[in-house]
C-alpha cells in the first residue's frame, strides 16, 4: 500500500504524486469545512438560546430530539431530490451530523452555568445583551468547543457516506470507486488520508479553543 502511495507511476492511478489525489482531498475539505462552519453559525446560537431562554427550550427541544436520531444517510434521498446540483446534497448531509452535536453540547454548556452568576448579573444591572456576552457565552465556551471537536469528527464521518452515494469527487467517492474496482491499496490510502485530515481538523479546533479560553489556565 505504501509503495503505491509514494509511487510516481502508481498502478491504480492515485498516489502522492498525482494531481487527482489532491483534487479529491480539496473537494472533501471544502465540503467538510463548509458544513462544519454552517453547523457552528446555526448550532451555537440556537444552543445558547435554548439554554438561556426557557420558552425557546420548550418549543425547540422536542423537535430537536425527534430529528436527532435520524441517521445522516436517511437524509440523502431527500437532499438529492430537494437540493440542486452535486455539492448541496453532500454538504447538507454533512451539516446535519455536525449540527446536532453542536446544538446539544452548547445547550449543555449553558445549563451547567451556576445560576448565581445570573443573579449577580441582575444585581449589577446587566442588560440581556451583557448577560449573553459576559455570562452565557464564557460559561458555555468549554462545552461549545468540546461539541465542536465532536462535530468536526462527525462531519468527516457523514461526509464520506454522502460522497459515496451522491458525490462525483472526494475521498469518499475515491474509496467507493476503488471498492468497485477492487483496488485495496487505494481504499487504504483513502482511509488513512481521512484519518489524517480528521486529526488535523480536530487539532485545529482544539488550538482555537485554547486560544479563546486562555483565561482557564490563569
Amino acid at each position: 500500500m505504501f509503495r503505491e502511495w509514494f509511487n510516481r507511476a502508481p498502478a491504480f492511478g492515485l498516489s502522492l504524486f498525482t494531481p487527482v489525489y489532491y483534487e479529491h482531498i480539496a473537494y472533501s475539505v471544502y465540503r467538510a469545512y463548509t458544513a462544519f462552519l454552517l453547523a457552528v453559525l446555526l448550532g451555537v446560537p440556537i444552543g445558547l438560546l435554548m439554554g438561556w431562554r426557557q420558552r425557546v427550550y420548550r418549543y425547540t427541544f422536542p423537535l430537536l430530539e425527534m430529528l436527532r436520531p435520524i441517521p445522516p444517510l436517511a437524509w440523502v434521498p431527500l437532499a438529492i431530490l430537494m437540493l440542486p446540483g452535486i455539492e448541496p446534497p453532500v454538504i447538507y448531509v454533512t451539516f446535519i451530523a455536525a449540527f446536532f452535536a453542536t446544538v446539544l453540547n452548547t445547550l449543555l454548556g449553558v445549563l451547567t452555568i451556576d445560576r448565581s452568576y445570573f443573579r449577580a448579573a441582575e444585581c449589577l444591572g446587566f442588560s440581556p445583551r451583557n448577560v449573553l456576552l459576559h455570562v452565557v457565552v464564557p460559561g458555555a465556551l468549554p462545552f461549545i468547543f468540546t461539541g465542536l471537536q465532536i462535530a468536526m469528527g462527525l462531519s468527516w464521518f457523514a461526509l464520506v457516506a454522502g460522497e459515496m452515494i451522491a458525490g462525483r469527487r472526494g475521498l469518499g467517492y475515491m474509496i467507493f470507486d476503488a471498492y468497485n474496482m477492487a483496488q485495496i491499496p487505494t481504499i487504504i490510502m483513502g482511509m488513512l488520508t481521512l484519518g489524517l485530515l480528521g486529526y488535523l481538523s480536530s487539532a485545529l479546533v482544539r488550538r482555537l479553543g485554547r486560544a479563546l479560553m486562555a483565561w482557564r489556565s490563569l
